[in-house]
């Protein structure tokens, strides 16, 4: 499965629990996350998703570890199933 098909099952798999799925861009900052998640509850999520096989690049990792060092909730969902956990996690409720 193509990383823009597991991005497209994340995006509906959010929107039908209530929450916001924003894609995210940095033009000065290189390997920001895919998407940002917000829950109805208010929960905030950086989600980078890759396919099954797929790899963090380095700048990737840095900023992952730059945004966790400051607090920030991130994930890295490699997958279809990836997805499914995700959104039992951050949508226990539902």
């Amino acid at each position: 499965m193509r990383e823009s098909q597991i991005e497209a099952r994340l995006m509906q798999g959010v929107k039908a629990k209530g929450g916001m799925c924003m894609k995210f861009t940095s033009p000065g900052l290189p390997g920001v996350p895919d998407r940002i998640v917000l829950t109805p509850a208010g929960r905030v999520y950086f989600v980078e998703l890759k396919t099954e096989i797929g790899r963090l690049a380095s700048i990737q990792k840095w900023v992952i570890g730059e945004l966790q060092k400051r607090g920030a909730e991130v994930r890295v969902v490699k997958g279809p199933e990836a997805v499914k956990n995700f959104l039992k996690e951050v949508f226990p409720d539902e």
